[in-house]
């Protein structure tokens, strides 16, 4: 299904998650107050803007309520990662996702209202630890508790197979959003007759623990064939 995302800040986080979003095949609108960093963008969302969303008539005139997530990556300005987190409820948007530097940013964020509060450091460190865990999932993004959408390489068993015959789906609860062939082509949306080969990347969607079910059966699998 694809929504409408919004991200404010176009520092490393903010920029990340924005083409992340956008590859994934969601519709991405990116926001900073510097043309630079807007224009370095452009070509890898589906909108770009220059907008300093401090100002309530800024947003109101984006349409910013009519977004289904909005991340603010508002780095060092704290102020402004603020105020436009409390602008942003006050408008009614439905989901807000907040970079914070600490918590007690972090506190301040949730008590205006914030859905989710993230901290990038400790959640990179998170992920290298998932990763040294589970050597085929290369990263994750949480969008909701307990669901996630995550890329793994592909396992060996999988090789030569359409996703119809691998049935993820039904067997695992899992969806293919994308494939990234190791050349660098992309496959959105793949279909049932779509083959897996060598050196892909499968980009999943699901819940933790139909995800972890998978990356076990796998691992069982790959033991056998050893």
């Amino acid at each position: 299904m694809i929504k409408q995302y919004a991200v404010i800040g176009l520092g490393r986080f903010g920029t990340s998650v924005a083409r992340t979003l956008f590859r994934l095949g969601q519709e991405v609108l990116a926001i900073d107050t510097s043309e630079e960093r807007v224009k370095y963008i452009a070509d890898e969302v589906t909108h770009s803007l220059v907008a300093d969303t401090t100002d309530a008539n800024v947003l109101k005139n984006i349409g910013i309520a009519n977004f289904d997530v909005v991340i603010v990556a508002i780095g060092e300005n704290v102020q402004a990662n603020i105020m436009t987190t409390l602008l942003l409820k006050e408008l009614g948007v439905k989901y807000v996702l907040v970079k914070a530097l600490n918590k007690m940013q972090g506190r301040v964020l949730e008590k205006i209202g914030a859905d989710r509060v993230v901290y990038p450091e400790r959640d990179m460190g998170k992920r290298v630890a998932h990763n040294l865990v589970a050597p085929n999932m290369v990263d994750y993004i949480e969008l909701a508790q307990g669901f996630r959408i995550s890329e793994f390489m592909a396992y060996k068993d999988m090789f030569g197979k359409s996703l119809r015959t691998l049935n993820l789906r039904f067997k695992y609860n899992l969806n293919v959003l994308l494939i990234k062939r190791a050349g660098g082509e992309l496959i959105s949306s793949p279909g049932p007759d779509d083959i897996i080969q060598m050196g892909d990347m499968l980009v999943l969607a699901g819940e933790k623990e139909a995800l972890d079910n998978f990356e076990r059966h796998q691992d069982q699998l790959k033991k056998q064939i050893k």
